[in-house]
């Protein structure tokens, strides 16, 4: 059975008998869960394998772009509530509560979400404990997953040990993940008994206070709630991409389009940006995770609608690059262009399936000579595409360009001035990649403006 509630009490802190928190992986999700909880006041240890993730991190560097996550780093180490390790079995003896925070990843020869690292974190929770416990796990998992890692657990947990295991998926957005964490949305508990639902409830205490609503369900639906959420938003996306392409051809205007279509509060304007569509590390390999996961089920129109929102998605990739082309006569070879943009998304360093990366090596590929800026993911960038040239301002990035492309909607980005900007082109041709530029003041500034659906702006 299914329910929701939703408190209005005073957050507390936590008891003096209040549980002690491991963390498993200490990646994105795991070292922001470990940050997080320890300011709500509990003892936590982060565990990785990563011995240079865990020295970084336990001396206050944070190996990611989050905002406000180093100061909460730094702040919480100071208390002592806060360590990590790489012995996995001291901190599990300690701990009370063991949330299963690492990656799954796509794997390599199909579709389906990698869990080995998942299974290889139970396993060594239920194997170094000492003590009755519950294990939590966060990672995203194609539904049936928990079940079987349930069986993992009685198998590999000593006798006489009571250990649960449940899900708790996460729902963090990078850039925000700090406030995600500390004051969620909704909270899921998936498969919980009385013992576990008020552990996790004591651990939940102060967002469930401030009126965080808690949904208290099977381990099935708790294990789709993410990447159900994750492909409802990639399918907003796509149709609003879709209608894009509808809007060129008839020559309207797509942002305003979406402006109206967001007034109706069935629909709202969120992720209705159309352009050149999602990336990361989360919605690409949530869909395809899924996608597979409804053709074993027999699921196949899910599986259908979710194929032809990753087939839009990555549509809007060749789109830019073809509009690139056009705006340069037809080829790029020894063009100058300058790329603004590296990240997925403002906010974050993470390049994972960057759609902006996508296309500037598309274009470096034929023959074009990129500049690429990012405020804050051009190392990470760098990594990933060596043979990029890379800037460290927007006037080095468009200097010289024979055609601009805003590939992240950065805010620094959105608030230059465009008539400063133009004279340090070779000549001032923009494409704004993510609907989020004033196409009057562009060309009131002189440059050449296009954008996606944007044929009437």
């Amino acid at each position: 059975m299914t329910r929701s509630t939703t408190s209005k009490a005073q957050p507390a802190a936590p008891a003096g008998d209040a549980p002690r928190l491991t963390v498993l992986g200490t990646g994105y999700l795991g070292a922001t869960h470990a940050v997080a909880m320890a300011e709500l006041g509990f003892d936590v240890t982060g565990v990785d394998t990563d011995q240079a993730k865990v020295d970084a991190l336990q001396a206050g560097k944070v190996p990611f772009y989050e905002p406000g996550l180093p100061e909460l780093l730094e702040k919480n180490l100071a208390t002592g509530r806060l360590r990590f390790t790489t012995d996995v079995a001291s901190a599990v003896a300690q701990g009370d509560v063991h949330f299963v925070c690492v990656g799954t990843p796509q794997q390599r020869t199909s579709h389906a979400a990698n869990l080995a690292y998942v299974e290889a974190a139970t396993t060594a929770v239920a194997r170094h404990l000492t003590k009755d416990a519950v294990i939590v796990g966060k990672s995203t998992v194609p539904v049936g997953t928990a079940a079987r890692l349930r069986e993992l657990v009685a198998r590999e947990a000593p006798a006489g040990v009571d250990v649960e295991l449940v899900w708790n998926p996460e729902f963090l957005r990078e850039g925000k993940a700090v406030g995600d964490t500390l004051h969620p949305d909704r909270i899921v508990l998936g498969g919980v008994s009385a013992r576990s639902e008020a552990v996790l409830r004591t651990v939940y205490a102060t967002p469930i206070a401030e009126g965080s609503p808690v949904v208290v369900t099977d381990l099935p639906t708790a294990e789709l709630v993410k990447v159900s959420a994750n492909a409802f938003l990639a399918t907003k996306i796509s149709f609003i991409n879709a209608i894009a392409g509808v809007c060129e051809a008839a020559g309207a205007d797509v942002t305003v389009l979406a402006d109206a279509l967001g007034h109706d509060v069935r629909i709202g304007r969120q992720f209705l940006d159309a352009g050149l569509g999602f990336g990361g590390g989360c919605l690409p390999k949530d869909i395809r995770a899924l996608m597979h996961r409804a053709n074993e089920l027999g699921a196949h129109r899910a599986a259908g609608l979710l194929q032809q929102v990753d087939e839009i998605n990555m549509g809007q990739r060749e789109r830019v690059i073809d509009m690139a082309l056009e705006a340069c006569g037809g080829s790029v070879l020894n063009r100058r262009i300058g790329v603004l943009g590296a990240a997925f998304k403002p906010l974050t360093d993470d390049v994972r399936d960057s759609p902006a990366l996508n296309v500037a090596a598309a274009l470096h590929l034929r023959g074009a000579q990129v500049t690429v800026y990012d405020p804050e993911a051009g190392d990470t960038a760098r990594r990933l595409f060596p043979t990029l040239s890379y800037a460290t301002s927007v006037d080095e990035a468009v200097e010289g360009a024979d055609v601009v492309l805003v590939l992240t909607e950065w805010d620094q980005f959105l608030g230059e001035d465009p008539a400063r900007l133009a004279p340090l082109t070779h000549r001032a041709r923009v494409i704004d990649a993510r609907g989020k530029l004033s196409a009057e003041a562009w060309r009131t500034a002189g440059w050449d403006f296009t954008g996606l659906g944007r044929a009437a702006a």
